[in-house]
């Protein structure tokens, strides 16, 4: 039995969630959530990750000097989880960082930073960290590397399962009945970051995203709009894929809130039209792209909060639609336990990636481990 901390931070960059969790054996996965904690960045680091994520703003000094921040931040995010738990850090075996997605590009590299050495000086326990460049070696896209310990975790003997995701971007596992053999993901498209966007232009900063779809339920889906944001290319593209801020950022939604004004769209109609272009694109992804309709739909991340978001999904499938939590995996903590799992896999020499999900030639070993000092104990 290993105690393994995971901390992941997504592609809204609001903040680290971190999951202590405690685990046994590999394929017979057996896992216990121990405790979780979620660290909000404070603002001016927020601004910049964000400004980090932007081709002009993303310069090498700038990355440099944020790679050693985020690494203070993701071992404070671990000494925290750890204390809230009562766990001294020298009872911990490992620490699976995920790091900060600054830059995807699909199928040819991918940078996640957060020194893994500051996490390992500063909590004096092994961290297991840049888990996608392995799977981009082997001729994958990098992501999404959840699908595995969803395939591990949700799978179910009768019921075919989609396990959908909604952070920042949008991602799905195909989960048929039975087994783990046939499970595949991709992302589907924008998840909660173009609801953000439009939510703080709308509140001129005042909110970072749209709580509880208040926001969109006081507005009404423009259907001209929407449809025009569902001619995107990456929409029709086939599976594998993955997209990221690259694609769906900032200058997208300024596009966007651009074309809305120019069609005298109301703000609250801009955010119901975007919430709904998240749930049209999601159910559209399954009709041209999973090879049955699932009987259950899951739903974890920040999404699964958003209960005008989940009434749309409902209404554009035919599936009953529940979250993680009630499937025992709370939504907001599951991706900082799955890269807990993950990091468990890769310190066992097991595979982590799912090559029908990545588009990887093969299963491999994820990331790259850096040793604890046992003179950085605390």
């Amino acid at each position: 039995m290993m105690k393994v901390i995971g901390l992941m931070s997504g592609t809204s960059a609001d903040g680290i969630d971190a999951a202590l969790v405690e685990i046994a054996g590999a394929d017979s996965l057996q896992w216990r959530l121990l405790q979780y904690a979620q660290l909000p960045f404070h603002e001016p680091l927020r601004s910049e990750v964000l400004a980090c994520m932007t081709e002009r703003g993303g310069t090498v000094a700038r990355i440099c000097a944020l790679n050693v921040a985020l690494g203070e931040a993701f071992a404070a995010a671990a000494k925290r989880v750890a204390d809230d738990a009562g766990v001294p850090l020298h009872a911990i075996d490992a620490i699976g960082s995920h790091g900060q997605t600054v830059w995807h590009i699909p199928g040819q590299a991918t940078l996640q930073i957060g020194e893994p050495a500051v996490i390992a000086e500063r909590t004096g326990v092994a961290v297991v960290s840049d888990f996608r460049a392995r799977d981009i070696a082997a001729g994958g896209q990098g992501a999404p590397l959840v699908a595995l310990v969803d395939a591990l975790l949700l799978t179910h003997p009768a019921k075919t399962r989609a396990a959908q995701n909604i952070g920042g971007i949008a991602n799905v596992t195909f989960l048929p009945a039975g087994s783990a053999q046939g499970a595949f993901a991709f992302d589907t498209g924008p998840g909660n970051m173009l609801i953000d966007d439009a939510a703080r232009r709308m509140t001129q900063g005042a909110q970072q995203c749209d709580t509880d779809g208040a926001l969109a339920a006081q507005g009404r889906v423009h259907d001209a709009l929407l449809r025009e944001l569902m001619r995107h290319p990456f929409l029709q593209a086939a599976p594998p894929k993955t997209t990221g801020r690259e694609m769906f950022g900032a200058h997208f939604g300024a596009q966007v809130w651009a074309e809305a004004a120019a069609r005298e769209i109301c703000p609250r109609d801009v955010i119901a039209t975007l919430t709904m272009f998240t749930a049209a694109s999601i159910a559209d992804a399954y009709r041209r792209f999973l090879p049955a309709p699932p009987a259950e739909v899951i739903v974890s991340g920040g999404g699964a909060r958003n209960p005008t978001l989940m009434r749309m999904l409902q209404g554009q499938l035919g599936a009953r639609v529940t979250t993680s939590d009630d499937a025992g995996i709370p939504s907001d903590a599951k991706e900082a336990i799955a890269f807990a799992i993950l990091a468990h896999r890769t310190l066992r020499g097991c595979a982590g990636n799912l090559p029908a999900a990545t588009g990887a030639r093969h299963p491999v070993v994820l990331g790259c481990i850096t040793p604890a000092s046992a003179g950085a104990r605390p």
